[in-house]
């Protein structure tokens, strides 16, 4: 099972026949329309949803007819200082990531649209952090956006210069104690991304 988020609710693709209820609706993969799926998930009261197929690749088949894939990349910068990096775009602390060109290296990707979005310099990959699924409307069309997260690393002291045009308000550098109070207001998926560094 792979969870996806729609705002703050997630979709479970799943291959266990789990009880159907008001909060928690199950979809079979087969016979489910888009607009059955986002009219449950706007609903009040609706938690979640379960996306059900016996086989784990066709209920991603299935899921993927529905809303098409977009892949991003992006990261968790680390200042050698302990602190991280964090931008607030449309009310909410997130982390900066973008779309990917096409026939771009997803590591380039990732470096790029963190100096592009926060004007960070000098950042080292350390390591791949969890991909992350969310949907999200584009241009009246749903659809899937893959994320791939790194970890990065950086010694720099360069000026912040959070990325206006992206609708990005701050950019800023916190401290590891910040970062619950921050995550009060955030999006699941970076709590996600978060995971390790706050165990």
């Amino acid at each position: 099972m792979y969870k996806v988020f729609y705002n703050q609710k997630p979709i479970y693709l799943t291959t266990e026949l789990t009880e159907n209820s008001d909060e928690f609706p199950l979809f079979f993969a087969k016979y489910t329309t888009v607009n059955s799926v986002m009219k449950a998930l706007k609903s009040k009261k609706v938690s979640g949803i379960y996306f059900y197929h016996p086989k784990q690749e066709k209920a991603k088949q299935h899921f993927l007819k529905h809303f098409p894939k977009v892949e991003a990349a992006g990261g968790l910068v680390e200042h050698q200082d302990g602190r991280y990096l964090f931008i607030y775009r449309n009310k909410k602390w997130d982390l900066p990531k973008g779309k990917i060109e096409k026939k771009e290296i997803i590591l380039t990707a990732a470096v790029r649209e963190v100096t592009e979005e926060t004007g960070a310099a000098d950042l080292i990959l350390s390591k791949p952090l969890p991909t992350t699924y969310h949907i999200y409307n584009a241009n009246g069309r749903y659809k899937l956006k893959l994320t791939h997260w790194f970890l990065m690393k950086t010694k720099s002291d360069a000026l912040l210069v959070p990325q206006i045009e992206e609708n990005i308000e701050k950019a800023e550098w916190k401290t590891k104690a910040e970062i619950p109070k921050l995550l009060e207001n955030a999006y699941e998926n970076i709590k996600i991304v978060l995971n390790d560094i706050l165990d």
